[in-house]
């Protein structure tokens, strides 16, 4: 929808005006038996400055809508002249994306995970890169959402789901056993097709479901729990692994967390950093692995840097932990250097 404010008399009576619009469509509508609530984004753009035709003003009040949106929806933005240079750029990452995979531009780099009781490296974790073809790293936090709004995590999943299960064959047929952590992304989670795709990833490269764990974030899992009680218990039965990622963070509900058919709690980042500086943070990893153990979940402490994080979560019970005290994600050939190397130590 267009709204055209033809006798405007100052640009201070716009937010005015946007809010009165925001409340009015934010009204609750009767339906039946229930009350619908709807939400709206708004993009403004002003005569002369952001144009002196119709398609400019209209192509940036759109540019200011999707910031809008990007800003949580329900509000509304006023264009800015950097606004379009961002959005070209967006669209250009974009079209580079959807070539990444034909192109071999996309690698994994693999993080170990050390057990706290045996210090031995039992599991890996595998971590996208991409390589743009001027030989620059484009940082996963600029294209995983980007990959995510675009639908393009899907078929980017597939490729990481089938190269990590060939490199963890590969590992095995060295006589290395590890057991490989796959992340899923939200998108992924709800694609009819991924329970086909990770039995298809098994057979195809002979890797035996024990050596797979896909990981699943608190909030993937909790969006719409009936469904994802029914999705996990499917991925279960292929024979692999199932980890909450990033425990902590979001909000699970202990009724259906006893009913999700997982092994692994995670705990998240941003409680480890702070377990030896605040009560709080370490409590609350206490919980998680007392939850945990009566559970008879595994647990993992993530981003573990010092020496002080790796002693308390080791006192605290926890299982394993992944971090750049050990190590950095690395290459394939770093990573078995470095595992190999361990283990003669």
């Amino acid at each position: 929808f267009v709204v055209v404010l033809s006798d405007l008399a100052s640009p201070q009576d716009v937010p005015l005006l946007a809010d009165r619009i925001l409340h009015h469509i934010a009204l609750p509508i009767p339906l039946q038996d229930r009350e619908i609530s709807l939400s709206a984004s708004m993009g403004v753009s002003l005569y002369p400055q952001d144009g002196d035709d119709y398609d400019t003003l209209l192509r940036n009040a759109d540019a200011a809508m999707y910031r809008a949106k990007e800003a949580g929806g329900n509000t509304f933005r006023f264009y800015t002249t950097d606004m379009n240079a961002q959005a070209l750029i967006k669209l250009e990452m974009e079209a580079r994306l959807r070539h990444a995979v034909q192109r071999d531009e996309l690698l994994l780099h693999y993080q170990p995970l050390l057990n706290l009781r045996t210090n031995e490296v039992t599991d890996v974790e595998a971590l996208i890169r991409w390589r743009a073809n001027d030989g620059t790293l484009v940082s996963p936090l600029d294209f995983i959402p980007l990959a995510e709004e675009t639908g393009l995590i899907v078929s980017i999943g597939q490729w990481v789901l089938r190269t990590a299960c060939q490199q963890t064959r590969q590992w095995l047929d060295q006589g290395l056993e590890l057991r490989m952590a796959v992340n899923l992304s939200t998108r992924q989670f709800r694609d009819d097709k991924l329970v086909q795709t990770v039995r298809d990833a098994l057979i195809e490269t002979g890797l035996p479901a024990r050596l797979l764990k896909l990981e699943i974030t608190e909030g993937a899992v909790m969006d719409n729990a009936e469904q994802a009680v029914r999705i996990l218990s499917e991925l279960k039965a292929l024979g692999l692994g199932i980890s909450v990622d990033d425990f902590g963070t979001g909000y699970s509900s202990l009724a259906y967390l006893q009913r999700f058919p997982i092994d692994q709690l995670k705990i998240d980042r941003s409680f480890v950093k702070d377990i030896t500086l605040g009560a709080e943070s370490a409590s609350i990893v206490h919980s998680i692995i007392g939850l945990a153990r009566n559970l008879r979940l595994q647990t993992v402490g993530e981003g573990v840097e010092t020496t002080q994080q790796r002693d308390f979560l080791r006192g605290a019970g926890c299982d394993l932990m992944q971090g750049f005290l050990f190590s950095r994600p690395l290459p394939a050939a770093d990573f078995l250097a470095l595992v190999q190397a361990h283990s003669a130590n």
